[in-house]
């Protein structure tokens, strides 16, 4: 069963992300978070939503797809 919560190393590690990172996304208001005394805890729900919000990085397939020739100095 997957959990409802994650702390923050929790979400760090399955997110692959660092601690400053996460905290930048958060400081940015990117990720939304809850305390609960010094415990600070992310929903699954707001870790799929950041998650699904992440911009999308093209493959050189798509990128010579679509602009053919852009990538001729990167080969």
């Amino acid at each position: 069963m997957e959990r409802e919560v994650y702390r923050v190393k929790e979400f760090c590690n399955r997110y692959a992300i660092s601690r400053t990172s996460f905290y930048r996304e958060v400081w940015a208001d990117r990720l939304q978070v809850f305390k609960r005394g010094r415990c600070t805890f992310i929903t699954r729900d707001e870790a799929e939503r950041w998650f699904h919000s992440l911009a999308y990085i093209k493959t050189k397939e798509t990128m010579d797809k679509r602009y053919p020739g852009c990538l001729d100095g990167f080969r």
